[in-house]
């Protein structure tokens, strides 16, 4: 009897393992894959550095709200569409940043961006991605043709302008490398981006948007440069130039409150002998004024993820400032 209930007792844990092993494994298989993927998914998000994206979204909305006091409305899925197309324009530009930086020996185990060092994505990864936002931006730009009155070649011209730059930043002849890499940043995610994000709303091309863009520029050239500025020792070492190296510390310290102070100059100008609604970017001075002693005291970590929040937060005030403005209040070309 006892050797029955042995043996009983052993095909009871035999069918219980039979039964629960495989299944357990499975759920354990597909619980790594799961894991895998949305590692996988969150490396591509890193590369994409989000933190930046202000510099072209709050160009869009400017320019759209310029639009919109001109011409009475906006077109919301233009606006929609307008700011995918400039994001992953935008978005491409940061992983050929990527790209290039790791193949010309910039990035290090202290950069910023570590994903290639760090090997959370490889390589032919971060190429195979951004030719994919690159071909869906331009499946955006063609949408945007067939959605808005604007002519077919000053579409173009716009849209390949800003990819272009986006490119030829660190592809091809590497223009940040060359210390131009400042008039790019500054010509592409200001003026460009606000005249074309204009242009796809009222159909037209105009001088207007560029001025208007002045403020936002300067603010948004704040980011480059104070990341240029901590990566001066790593680029002098990898053989490269930019404008913060040319100029040096102290220089690099006078242009960077150049760049953050002189918007909030013309918002109180435009406050003054326009409408008090322009007042309402300076509600964005104390972080001001506590980026520029950080900068000051020559501690750089993480200034350029908080000069691009200030550019987010300011650019957001300076567009309800506009909308909020009385009709006719606002100073025209």
């Amino acid at each position: 009897n006892q050797e029955m209930k042995n043996k009983l007792h052993t095909g009871v844990n035999n069918f219980g393992k039979n039964n629960t092993t495989p299944t357990t494994t499975r759920m354990s298989r597909r619980a790594r894959v799961a894991s895998d993927v949305r590692q996988k998914c969150a490396a591509y998000v890193l590369a994409l550095r989000p933190w930046s994206f202000s510099a072209s979204l709050t160009p869009v909305a400017l320019g759209s709200v310029l639009a919109y006091k001109l011409e009475g409305s906006v077109d919301l899925l233009i606006l929609m569409v307008c700011a995918v197309t400039v994001l992953v324009v935008h978005g491409a530009g940061n992983l050929v940043n990527t790209y290039y930086d790791f193949s010309k020996g910039i990035d290090h185990k202290k950069s910023d961006d570590r994903t290639l060092v760090d090997e959370i994505l490889a390589p032919q990864d971060v190429v195979m991605f951004g030719a994919l936002l690159y071909s869906l931006g331009c499946l955006c730009a063609t949408l945007l043709y067939f959605l808005s009155t604007m002519k077919l070649e000053h579409l173009a011209l716009i849209y390949f302008g800003g990819l272009s730059s986006s490119f030829l930043y660190t592809g091809g002849i590497g223009l940040k490398y060359v210390a131009l890499g400042d008039v790019v940043i500054l010509i592409t995610f200001g003026p460009l981006a606000v005249m074309f994000a204009h242009a796809v709303q009222v159909g037209y091309l105009s001088v207007l948007p560029l001025v208007y863009a002045v403020p936002l520029a300067l603010n948004t050239e704040a980011i480059l440069h104070s990341n240029n500025t901590r990566d001066m020792d790593s680029d002098k070492h990898a053989g490269i130039v930019t404008l913060a190296i040319l100029i040096g510390p102290t220089l690099s310290y006078v242009l960077y409150n150049f760049l953050l102070f002189v918007p909030y100059v013309l918002f109180c100008i435009l406050a003054t002998r326009y409408t008090i609604s322009m007042a309402l970017p300076l509600l964005t001075l104390p972080m001001a004024f506590s980026l520029e002693k950080q900068f000051r005291s020559r501690f750089y970590a993480k200034i350029p993820q908080k000069t691009a929040k200030l550019n987010l937060l300011m650019g957001l005030f300076y567009v309800f400032g506009i909308i909020l403005a009385p009709a006719g209040s606002l100073p025209l070309l």
